[in-house]
């Protein structure tokens, strides 16, 4: 028999940050766009990218902001492992709007010393921070497609 659901995990290298939530669908920003899970998936491991990872959880959807980094899936089991992991709900929006207009501030001067790379990834956290706080505050709409999240 089919299951309707799946479990969810989240792990950074500090903490676990969700650890057998029960879902009934999820979208991850994967290096070439978000994909969509739902239960009963292939197995499959992917590669992550800096962005907002999005699950339906019961009734209610919830968002967060991932660093880069690799998901699993298998037996109806989601393991993520990301540098970094937020829940919307929890996340400050006045540090992320500020840490959003250094790292624009960092580009825009493009100074000597500038280690792009970083000062860009910067930049996609701050952004994918703040689109999870929105949508935890409802300000994005209930809906998990990858539309809503750039």
């Amino acid at each position: 028999m089919a299951a309707d659901t799946l479990t969810l995990r989240v792990v950074t290298p500090e903490n676990t940050v969700l650890d057998g939530v029960t879902v009934g669908a999820m979208v991850v920003p994967m290096s070439e766009g978000y994909l969509g899970i739902l239960p009963n998936h292939a197995p499959m491991v992917a590669s992550l990218r800096i962005g907002v990872l999005k699950f339906k959880a019961g009734d209610t959807y919830r968002a967060m902001a991932v660093g880069g980094g690799f998901m699993e899936v298998a037996d109806n089991q989601a393991t993520v492992l990301v540098d970094t992991a937020e829940v919307g709900d929890s996340i400050d929006v006045l540090r992320a709007k500020a840490a959003l207009e250094r790292a624009q501030r960092r580009l825009a001067e493009r100074q000597g010393n500038l280690d792009y790379a970083r000062a860009e990834a910067a930049l996609q956290r701050a952004r994918a921070r703040l689109r999870a706080a929105e949508e935890a505050r409802g300000s994005s709409g209930p809906g998990i497609t990858p539309r809503d999240l750039d």
